[in-house]
């Protein structure tokens, strides 16, 4: 059995419980590099078999995999690993290969940066639609940056873009977004070392030039937290509706 388990975004205690179980039961654990806090490895039990897949390319996990594939295995991904991760090439392996597997899903860095900034995604009347995303550069986008960009009240995480910052400002600017459209940055977000820049579409580059690693770009009007309609949900109309109908059945 292989076990896919998201390990965060990178605080060791934003793991699911159920993931640092299977990490405890692991007879072999092959993890994603760097970004996968060091703390989450201390708990394998003496024996397991840790690797590093960094530096291997995707015959090599799959023969690692096959040789290990009976045993108890877990393939710990950063973040969640539906979300910009190579899971679906994997697991069209497993099952070519007649492997069980199991997906524990994780913390991704579009929620901790969220949590980080203190803001919701989903205002009403302002957007209720979250587009996670990247910034085409070198690697290919099916969508480019002005179909995302037309999305106009939606709410924008861009994930390894931070370098590409120029780019979402002008086509922004094509697409006739105001230069005050909040533009925040979140630099490994749940860390020790992160960081939170605020600004605008049309400042916000001057602040995070700096940054090479890992960073989430959040775009959008969402940013400002300020809904234009009341959320039916809380609404003392909607509860006082609610109530007639439950006393009339």
């Amino acid at each position: 059995m292989v076990k896919f388990v998201g390990a965060g975004p990178g605080d060791p205690d934003l793991i699911t419980v159920k993931g640092q179980k299977a990490l405890h039961e692991a007879d072999v654990v092959l993890y994603t590099g760097s970004l996968v806090p060091k703390e989450l490895l201390t708990w394998c039990k003496d024996g397991c078999i840790i690797e590093n897949s960094a530096d291997m390319d995707y015959e090599d996990i799959f023969t690692f995999i096959k040789e290990h594939g009976h045993k108890k295995f877990v393939r710990l991904h950063t973040g969640d690993s539906s979300i910009f991760s190579t899971t679906a090439k994997q697991v069209e392996f497993l099952r070519e290969e007649n492997i069980d597997f199991e997906v524990i899903p994780g913390v991704t860095a579009a929620f901790a940066a969220a949590a980080s900034v203190g803001i919701e995604y989903t205002i009403p009347g302002v957007s209720q639609t979250l587009i996670i995303s990247r910034v085409e550069g070198r690697t290919p986008n099916p969508e480019n940056l002005r179909q995302l960009l037309s999305n106009k009240n939606s709410s924008f995480a861009f994930y390894l873009s931070i370098t590409l910052i120029k780019k979402l400002r002008e086509t922004a600017y094509e697409l006739g977004y105001s230069k005050d459209t909040p533009c925040w940055v979140v630099e490994k977000a749940s860390w020790p070392e992160e960081m939170s820049y605020k600004g605008t579409i049309d400042d916000i580059q001057d602040q995070v030039s700096h940054i090479k690693g890992v960073a989430l770009i959040l775009f959008g009007d969402y940013l400002h937290q300020n809904a234009t309609v009341e959320s039916h949900l809380y609404a003392k109309t909607y509860k006082k509706e609610g109530e007639k109908t439950s006393k009339a059945l």
